[in-house]
């Protein structure tokens, strides 16, 4: 053999690893890809499993209450509505009775007004009654005095006055009018 290759065979290929590395290396593998397989694995799916259910059931949870949250909306936007329209209602009964209030106030003032008016009239008259009583008295005084000035005697004493008057009277009713009535 040559020098040459005896040390081909002595060397071993540096990129191929011995043969009890290999099967030991297998032997490790298999046992530990087992115990993932029937340890890991299966702890590892339940716990996927269980994150599934409970994202699904979050989701089905979210549904729900995405649903509950739609009517509940709905609820309150129908409230909302309803609740216009009452306040609608309420403005247009609000805004007739102030109409209203305001009619019957027109009217009670105008009849106030009236009353007024009329009580108002009533001590006129009453005052014209008094002043033409009191116009009389002091036309009859002042009649008194100018009869008693022209008739020559004095005419303060009622019985005394009613007298002089009467005669007077009497005085002129014998007393033909027609000369009078033709020397005007």
């Amino acid at each position: 053999m040559t020098p040459i290759t005896v040390l081909a065979a002595e060397t071993p290929n540096p990129l191929l690893p011995a043969t009890y590395d290999i099967v030991w290396s297998a032997v490790c593998f298999v046992i530990i890809f087992f115990a993932f397989w029937k340890l890991v694995l299966p702890k590892f799916r339940e716990i996927l499993d269980e994150r599934a259910q409970a994202i699904e059931g979050g989701i089905e949870k979210a549904e729900k209450v995405q649903a509950e949250a739609d009517k509940a909306l709905a609820e309150y936007q129908k409230q909302l509505a309803d609740g216009r329209a009452e306040a609608a209602r309420l403005r247009a009964e609000a805004q007739e009775e102030g109409a209203q209030i305001v009619a019957d106030m027109k009217q009670r003032a105008n009849e106030e007004a009236e009353r007024i008016i009329s009580q108002a009239k009533a001590q006129i008259e009453a005052e014209r009654q008094s002043a033409m009583l009191e116009l009389r008295g002091e036309v009859g005084g002042l009649a008194t005095d100018l009869a008693s000035r022209i008739v020559g005697e004095s005419l303060r004493d009622e019985h005394r006055a009613a007298g002089v008057v009467d005669r007077f009277i009497a005085d002129l009713e014998a007393q033909t009018p027609a000369p009078a009535i033709k020397e005007s």
